[in-house]
């Protein structure tokens, strides 16, 4: 069965005009719903992550900054986030959604978290509405348990992934790949293990053709034995931050490749929604709803 985290606390009121749009968690869940792609059954609440678990991949004097409130006024704008109890609470619970999730992938092939995704956050500081990265936690979680060898973040995101490269530098069981516009947030990209920065204006078929060949050669070069999936929805050409031409079907394919070629190798999924940034939430519901109906009809 498909598990799928989610929990009430994933959206977080925030003030009027504020860039995030929070509220597609829950209308991800409400659509899913009331669409019968799952049931209530497919859908678990994740509780607080365990501290020392995070602080395996963050460094203690960040987390405990996080817990008590007392980031500086310049750590807390990098976030984009205003720092509060609620806050630190969701991210927390984030964190043990992608770990959860990681139990459930083992089981049954793939798990996906509604939230997560929040490759801008670094060892020791956060960026972009990321305050903890939630698949190097997971990441690291499973290397320590002796559960997986080699792990792929794979990261599809039209924004780089530099927190979770900074994270994972000098961790060879960890591959870092991330396929972004070269000329998209962050301007300061650090080295992944694997980068490729795509131009302005990208559309399906250059993006598509870059991502077969290189999944397919990294597979065969690196073996990796599990895999986390960062399906930002913000390579569309509607979104606003995006500047990259994808159509809603090429980011449907997209979407279906990754889990067809995951499956085909037998080798676990969790997937995190990531970015969308489209001025109509609709379009951005639609693309992520789209990640969900592929999992289900690909795997069950």
């Amino acid at each position: 069965m498909l598990k799928i985290a989610f929990h009430p606390d994933y959206v977080l009121e925030l003030p009027p005009g504020h860039r995030f749009p929070m509220e597609k968690y829950a209308l991800i869940t409400e659509q899913l719903l009331h669409e019968g792609t799952v049931s209530e059954e497919h859908f678990f609440e994740p509780d607080i992550a365990n501290v020392e678990c995070i602080e395996r991949v963050h460094h203690p004097e960040y987390v405990q900054k996080l817990k008590t409130l007392t980031l500086s006024r310049s750590e807390e704008r990098a976030t984009g986030f205003k720092q509060s109890e609620k806050l630190i609470q969701r991210e927390f619970r984030i964190m043990e959604g992608a770990r959860k999730c990681a139990e459930y992938a083992l089981e049954n092939g793939i798990s996906m978290n509604i939230a997560g995704g929040t490759h801008h956050a670094y060892s020791n500081r956060g960026e972009g509405f990321c305050l903890l990265n939630d698949h190097a936690v997971a990441a690291q979680w499973l290397l320590d348990q002796s559960l997986v060898q080699k792990v792929l973040i794979l990261d599809l995101d039209v924004h780089q992934g530099n927190g979770t490269a900074e994270i994972f530098r000098h961790t060879p069981e960890v591959i870092t790949f991330s396929i972004h516009g070269e000329h998209n947030y962050p301007l300061h990209k650090e080295k992944s293990d694997i980068d490729i920065g795509l131009p302005d204006g990208t559309a399906d078929q250059e993006y598509l053709t870059v991502l077969e060949t290189q999944v397919s050669n990294v597979l065969t070069e690196e073996s990796p034995d599990f895999i986390f999936y960062q399906s930002g929805v913000d390579v569309l050409k509607t979104d606003k931050l995006g500047r990259l031409d994808l159509s809603m079907e090429g980011c449907k394919k997209r979407d279906e490749f990754v889990f067809t070629t995951a499956r085909h190798h037998s080798i676990p999924v969790v997937c995190s929604m990531g970015g969308g940034y489209s001025p109509e939430i609709r379009t951005i519901i639609e693309a992520h709803a789209n990640t969900f109906r592929l999992a289900q009809h690909l795997f069950f």
